[in-house]
């Protein structure tokens, strides 16, 4: 009897948590369709702001400014899509309290420090990577696919020779006489509107993704799960890796690749950095406890810049 009262108590607390995450769950939704309710009543301005772009550098080359619709029912998931965007960023703070609201009970007081900042730092740092790929990459890119536009051109009238006027009596016309009086081809941007939006939202994702890479680090390295070390001893694999990502995520331009790649691996060097101060500051905190001893160390920091081992460093135990 004792122990089904001892399963039931233990149960018990799990109910209770599982009818919490119900709650911050269907709360979250809420909040979700509330955002994208709002959005879709302004989707056409928040439209209009995404193609600011592709618009400007149309005008610069003196064209307007105009994407079509190439299905009927287009414009309408249009509308959806930038309505399921709009939605997720007006709820996401909303959404992320809920999830603090749910963890932080099940945390120490120290645990609640070292994750709060990581939970307000990752969307600070993706709207700093979509506001990069926004005003900087997105314009780069476009102005090199749109250098592949060729203006059509007409036949010279100066040297076409005019036929012989017909037994009818029929009025002579103009036939080419030679190959440099044919018209060039036009080639000319006529832009889908959802392609267009989904490759703005591409690079927005990717370059907003992208900027997680210190926080992703820095959080793996507070738990103890990479080092300053290791990360700085896995350079050339990083950059394989990176050039990799940078190859699948953006589209088949160099210009983008390299942007994307200098980034990405900057935010690499970065996160060491970031990983090699929180190691620091463990030790500090260790030796202040008296754990550690002043000439005890739990990293290793020597030569950490350059990433080259020590001379010793294979005959550590």
């Amino acid at each position: 009897m004792s122990d089904t009262d001892e399963i039931e108590d233990s149960s018990a607390p799990l109910i209770e948590h599982l009818a919490e995450l119900r709650t911050r769950l269907i709360r979250s939704v809420v909040a979700f369709i509330l955002g994208m309710v709002i959005s879709f009543t302004v989707w056409n301005p928040i439209f209009n702001f995404l193609t600011q772009p592709i618009c400007g550098e149309l005008g610069e080359r003196g064209q307007d400014c105009g994407l079509i619709l190439i299905k009927l029912q287009e414009g309408f998931f249009v509308a959806i899509q930038i309505s399921l965007m709009g939605g997720f960023i007006l709820a996401f703070p909303y959404i992320a309290t809920q999830l603090w609201r749910f963890v932080a009970p099940g945390l120490y007081k120290s645990e609640k420090s070292a994750f709060l900042p990581f939970l307000l730092a990752s969307p600070a740092m993706f709207f700093l990577g979509a506001a990069f790929a926004f005003y900087i990459v997105i314009p780069l890119a476009f102005d090199f696919f749109l250098g592949f536009q060729q203006l059509g051109g007409l036949a010279d009238p100066d040297n076409v020779a005019p036929t012989a006027p017909d037994a009818a009596g029929a009025p002579p016309t103009l036939d080419a006489v030679d190959e440099r009086t044919l018209a060039d081809a036009g080639i000319t941007f006529q832009g889908s509107v959802q392609e267009y939006l989904n490759l703005t939202i591409k690079f927005i994702l990717a370059f907003g993704l992208c900027f997680q890479l210190p926080v992703l680090l820095t959080l793996m390295g507070k738990a103890g799960l990479v080092s300053a070390r290791g990360l700085a001893d896995v350079r050339k694999y990083a950059v394989v890796a990176i050039l990799v990502l940078a190859a699948l995520v953006t589209p088949p331009d160099v210009i983008t690749q390299v942007i994307l790649f200098v980034v990405v691996y900057g935010l690499y060097e970065v996160s060491i950095q970031l990983v090699k101060r929180v190691e620091k500051k463990r030790v500090e905190e260790l030796r202040a406890e008296g754990v550690l001893g002043e000439d005890e160390d739990l990293y290793d920091f020597d030569d950490l810049d350059d990433g080259e081992p020590e001379p010793d460093e294979g005959r550590k135990g």
